[in-house]
């Protein structure tokens, strides 16, 4: 590849090339899933790249300087016209000596018709015929692609779970996946955040808001915090959910889950659950949870 830069003494510098995974397979079988599994593993993924513009993709990411170090790429019958240039620029990456694997997504064919019946949409392939017609013509113009697979992972049994934590064992490396949380705070007033997974009332300790001293300020606010957290329960409380949530990160890792919301409500989104999300986002980074704090409220009064 004409990438090479110079370093500091004025030499030049080889270009780091990216490690490529191609990702293709039968229709149905879980393509999606798997492309989605790298992406959260950090891989940079394009779907339904031409074939034969692979190459250049891997040689932009050498030129990123180490910006783009894996490259994810999924190749299906959604780009037949350019199914054909596939073992062209294979062997292209072969001379550049581009490390490359590719992931072959297998299915029963009662499987696929079963996946395909459930969303009411007709394979690709299919015409004017019936969904086992468009799988066996797939089966064919894939037959050669599935010989060369360096991974082929058969999913007539698999659920997304399944399936998540096969790629993962395969592209996770020795470390766990991580898990990202945000921990966003919010008042009930202003209604419900739409992405939270787990919410947590911080109604039950008394509000300062009453408390005329600690009203103009937030929960950001030393005296508030200290306010709140002094009140019955509320340490206890943090104490007990943050061992609630160990349980369920252990949880949602096994089950391939990556991202989670936790909202943490109180009537205006000012006191209670601004100090609550501070202590609980604090908690878990410690636990070597990523987590991003949002005061979705907060000032909004």
């Amino acid at each position: 590849m004409s990438t090479n830069t110079t370093n500091e003494t004025g030499e030049a510098a080889v270009p780091a090339i990216p490690e490529l995974v191609i990702i293709s397979g039968m229709s149905g079988a879980g393509r999606s899933t798997a492309a989605k599994c790298l992406e959260d593993l950090g891989w940079f993924v394009v779907d339904n790249l031409p074939p034969a513009l692979i190459p250049t993709m891997v040689e932009l990411g050498a030129r990123s300087q180490g910006n783009v170090a894996r490259i994810a790429v999924v190749v299906d019958v959604r780009g037949r016209r350019f199914f054909d240039n596939l073992r062209e620029s294979l062997a292209d990456l072969e001379a550049k000596h581009v490390t490359r694997r590719i992931v072959f997504l297998e299915s029963s064919d009662d499987a696929l018709v079963r996946r395909f019946e459930s969303v009411r949409r007709p394979h690709p392939l299919q015409g004017d015929g019936r969904i086992v017609d468009g799988i066996a013509a797939e089966r064919d113009l894939l037959r050669e692609l599935r010989g060369d697979a360096d991974l082929v992972i058969d999913t007539s049994s698999l659920n997304v779970h399944e399936l998540r934590a096969k790629m993962d064992a395969q592209f996770a490396g020795e470390s766990e996946p991580e898990l990202r949380a945000t921990v966003m705070s919010f008042g009930y007033k202003y209604g419900l955040p739409v992405d939270a997974d787990l919410v947590v009332d911080c109604r039950f300790l008394p509000n300062p808001h009453w408390v005329p001293e600690l009203r103009p300020f937030t929960g950001l606010n030393e005296e508030v915090s200290g306010y709140v957290f002094d009140q019955p329960g509320a340490k206890e409380f943090l104490n007990q959910y943050t061992e609630l949530l160990q349980l369920i990160a252990a949880g949602y890792r096994r089950e391939g889950k990556r991202y989670v919301t936790i909202a943490v409500g109180c009537t205006g989104g000012k006191h209670r659950s601004v100090a609550m999300s501070e202590k609980l986002s604090a908690r878990l980074a410690a636990e070597g949870i990523e987590t991003v704090l949002v005061h979705r409220d907060m000032g909004r009064e």
